[in-house]
C-alpha cells in the first residue's frame, strides 16, 4: 500500500495510514469517476468524516526506480494519442549519440499492514449514499488500487456490513480486532495477546478516551485547480487491544 506524503522533489514518502484525499480518489475510481469530474471529486471530498485504525502497522518498504528516456522519444497517452517531453538541458549525449538523461525516483510503500478506515458521509442522503460506495467497493466500475496503480488489492477492501455507531471512534471500537492475520505461503501469524492499537480520528470528531496527541497533517487535494491543498487536525492515541471485540476482523 501507499498512503502518500508530501513528496519532496524524487522522493515519495508514505504515511503509516490513508488521508482524504487518498479515500475520495478510491472512491471516485470504484464508482467509475473521470478524473475530469472535478466538481464530484471535489463535494465527495468535503462529505467524507474519517478515521484510521492500525490493527498491524507494518513496515516501510523503499523501491528506488530509475528509467533511460531519450529526448525526443513519444509515449502512447490514455487520450489515444502519442506525447512527447519538452526539450531540457538537463538531456547529455551517452554513448548511442542521442540525448539521454536517467530518471531516478525513490518510492515508499507500507507493507504486510492492516489498516481499518472507518468513514461516513454528509450529508447522508446525497449521492453517492453510503450503500452506493459499499457495493461500488464490492463492485468496481474499473480496477482499485491502493495509493499507487501497483498496489492491487488481494482481497475485497470493503470489510463488511456497515455498522450502527455514534462516531467513527466508535464504529472503529465496535468492529472487531483480529486475533491471526494472514502470513507467508497462505499461513497465519497470531498477534500478541495484549498489544496497544493506533488510532487517527479527526479533533472536531470526538475525543479519545485517553492520552493523545494533535497532528496538523495536509489531507485534502484541490481537486478543481489540481493541486493539493488543505489540512485537517488529527488526534493520535493508541488503545489496549482488550477494548476491542475479538474476531476474524471480517473478511479482510
Amino acid at each position: 500500500m501507499a498512503f502518500g506524503g508530501t513528496m519532496i522533489d524524487a522522493i515519495g514518502p508514505t504515511l503509516e495510514f490513508p488521508i482524504k484525499s487518498l479515500i475520495t480518489g478510491l472512491i471516485a475510481n470504484a464508482v467509475g469517476w473521470r478524473r475530469a469530474e472535478r466538481e464530484r471529486h471535489q463535494k465527495l471530498q468535503e462529505r467524507i468524516v474519517m478515521g484510521v485504525r492500525l490493527d498491524r502497522p507494518g513496515a516501510e518498504l523503499l523501491d528506488y526506480q530509475t528509467a533511460l528516456l531519450f529526448e525526443n522519444e513519444q509515449g502512447w497517452t490514455t487520450r489515444g494519442i502519442p506525447e512527447g517531453r519538452e526539450k531540457s538541458p538537463s538531456y547529455k549525449r551517452g554513448r548511442s549519440g542521442r540525448k539521454e538523461l536517467t530518471h531516478q525516483r525513490y518510492r515508499y510503500y507500507r507493507a504486510d499492514a492492516r489498516v481499518i478506515v472507518a468513514l461516513r458521509l454528509e450529508p447522508s442522503q446525497d449521492p453517492p449514499t453510503l450503500d452506493e460506495v459499499a457495493n461500488a467497493l464490492d463492485h468496481p466500475a474499473r480496477p482499485l488500487f491502493i495509493g499507487r496503480k501497483t498496489c492491487l488489492p488481494s482481497t475485497p477492501l470493503l470489510a463488511g456490513p456497515p455498522v450502527e455507531a455514534e462516531s467513527v471512534l466508535d464504529a472503529l471500537l465496535k468492529w472487531p480486532l483480529a486475533k491471526t492475520l494472514p502470513g507467508k505461503a497462505g499461513g497465519r501469524v497470531d498477534l500478541p495477546t495484549e498489544h496497544r492499537v493506533k488510532m487517527i480520528i479527526p479533533v472536531r470528531e470526538s475525543t479519545p478516551p485517553g492520552p493523545y496527541r494533535v497532528m496538523r497533517i495536509p489531507d485534502r487535494r484541490d481537486w478543481i485547480a489540481g493541486v493539493h491543498a488543505g489540512e485537517s487536525e488529527l488526534y493520535v492515541f493508541s488503545l489496549p487491544s482488550s477494548e476491542f471485540p475479538a474476531g476474524d476482523g471480517a473478511r479482510q
